[in-house]
């Protein structure tokens, strides 16, 4: 059965996604870094806002915001990044992680305002830090820690709304929210509906991949196709080649 295509409507979104059978996808220390390098790249490039994240071992939570229907493109980008780098640095090969990243719509403000000191918590709830600010693989030791705002969260809620406000921000981000709070919250978003659904990516693409004469024709039908929506996966299994070098061709076309 073909996958449910996602509906992306202006707004927030709550985006999660762990490693496959939870297994640890941040090991040391660069590679939070590198995850954040690539979602503060990325974003920019996709026209995606970020407004919080927190960068768990084995998983990791986003808030996102969105003017166009992007956010599907983006994160697959941002995940098949990431998973080259990992598998190439731990010398391993398969999936990284467990699936399709989840994403919920934020569809009004306490939900907002909830998430984002959930977010931000989760290092305080694993008990390894005692605030938020402590931990040095989330946004919030931008919003209320020494180091200096990056450009890509200069658009983020927290930093609108609070600027020159530390200890009030400080004193919100303090106001603990549990999982089963935030669960009703999102059950209550998902009742939300959109006005329209994105078809699926067109599956004739895949075959004008196959048809292709040359090197170059394959190429640029394979930037096509993944721009429609394809999986990078799902492109190399068609074209007899390896992720890897899919990604290097999407690369190179978006440049």
């Amino acid at each position: 059965m073909p996958r449910k295509p996602r509906i992306e409507i202006p707004g927030f979104y709550h985006v999660l996604n762990r490693g496959v059978e939870r297994r640890v996808v941040f090991g040391e220390p660069q590679d939070f870094e590198k995850f954040e390098k690539l979602l503060e790249e990325l974003s920019r490039s996709f026209g995606v806002r970020v407004h919080n994240f927190c960068l768990m071992s084995n998983h990791y939570h986003l808030l996102l915001s969105i003017d166009k229907p992007v956010l599907s493109k983006f994160m697959r980008q941002l995940n098949a990044s990431y998973a080259i780098y990992f598998n190439k640095k731990y010398d391993r090969s398969g999936h990284l992680w467990q699936g399709r990243f989840k994403s919920w719509f934020v569809s009004d403000e306490a939900y907002l305002y909830a998430l984002m000191l959930y977010i931000e918590q989760n290092p305080v709830r694993a008990g390894i830090v005692e605030t938020p600010e402590r931990y040095p693989y989330s946004s919030a030791r931008y919003f209320v820690g020494d180091e200096k705002l990056p450009d890509y969260l200069k658009d983020a809620w927290l930093a609108q709304r609070f600027v020159y406000r530390e200890n009030e921000l400080r004193e919100m981000l303090a106001v603990r929210v549990s999982q089963e709070a935030l669960g009703g919250l999102q059950r209550a978003s998902a009742l939300v509906t959109a006005p329209k659904e994105e078809k699926g990516p067109d599956p004739k693409l895949l075959e004008r991949i196959r048809l292709a004469e040359d090197k170059k024709e394959r190429n640029a039908r394979i930037a096509e196709a993944y721009e429609a929506g394809h999986s990078q996966h799902k492109i190399a299994e068609v074209a007899g080649i390896s992720q890897p070098a899919v990604h290097g061709i999407v690369k190179r076309y978006n440049k």
